[in-house]
């Protein structure tokens, strides 16, 4: 029985014009003007409405050359719902306004067995929007390449379960057929997200979060797990997707193939003068086999 999960943000966070859709991702992946590898087996992206992030995250999406890929694995922060587990969805199909995402049902049902993943209801899943971001993209990208998905939403993790899901899917990277969209936006700073560091040294606001971020981002970039969670706890650092990141580290530790995470593009939503003012930070990586 087909279960569909709607593309429930359409027509609010993205267009639901298909045409017009269609025309933005194309416009922002000829405008990255990145060249496509095989190489790139991952990526790290944001979540934003597309007004904020789309043009950020085609330097995520515009690395990807489609020809091998069979299957993606998308890894997204759970922002409404509380588990301290990772969900499985329950849906069979992604819809989104410019094509449909299949769900590969069979690995569903292999990482199910493992005991370890609980399982998200419909609702649960439409209200999500981390994964779902990704999808118009990853639909654009793969067009005439059929592709399935495994959508794992993340929950609040401890660290021991971060390496837990992450040695459990670890034997995934070593497949070249599998991909992996990993999901976060990077530090949202202002008092309307109850958070204001501030190191006057970098003079402006906007500087300082530049430097905080891009202290996380070089960290994530070395594969250091342990590292980027002792920067998170210092730091305590807004980057919403702290435990899919981390998972996707863990990940790339226990496989057997070399994996180098390296960082494209940085932007913020505006540029912080005075603690009045609040921005979101978007960042874009390519997860790249490293020869």
């Amino acid at each position: 029985m087909e279960r569909i999960r709607r593309a429930s943000h359409a027509g609010s966070w993205y267009t639901d014009n298909p045409k017009k859709l269609a025309e933005e991702l194309d416009g922002w992946i000829t405008a990255a003007g990145l060249p496509k590898s095989s190489d790139v087996r991952g990526v790290i992206a944001p979540h934003a409405g597309y007004s904020y992030s789309g043009r950020a995250a085609a330097y995520a999406f515009g690395n990807i050359d489609p020809t091998n890929i069979s299957r993606v694995f998308l890894l997204g922060p759970s922002h409404h719902y509380y588990t301290p587990k990772c969900a499985l969805s329950t849906a069979t199909v992604y819809k989104t306004p410019i094509g449909d995402l299949p769900i590969d049902l069979e690995v569903i049902e292999e990482l199910k067995a493992t005991g370890k993943f609980e399982l998200m209801n419909l609702r649960v899943d439409e209200a999500e929007h981390s994964m779902e971001m990704h999808l118009p993209y990853l639909v654009k990208v793969f067009e005439g390449h059929p592709v399935k998905v495994v959508p794992i939403l993340v929950g609040a993790l401890s660290a021991e379960n971060e390496a837990m899901y992450g040695m459990l899917l670890a034997k995934y990277i070593d497949d070249p057929q599998n991909f992996f969209s990993v999901s976060s936006d990077f530090c949202h700073w202002g008092s309307r997200f109850n958070y204001l560091h501030y190191d006057k040294k970098y003079g402006a606001i906007h500087k300082s979060i530049e430097a905080l971020d891009k202290m996380g981002m070089d960290i994530i970039e070395t594969g250091d797990a342990d590292a980027f969670k002792e920067y998170l706890s210092e730091y305590d650092n807004t980057i919403c997707g702290r435990h899919p990141i981390s998972v996707f580290l863990h990940m790339l530790r226990n496989s057997s193939t070399r994996i180098k995470i390296k960082f494209l593009r940085y932007e913020q939503s505006s540029q912080c003068k005075t603690t009045r003012d609040s921005s979101v930070s978007y960042a874009s990586a390519a997860a790249k086999v490293d020869a």
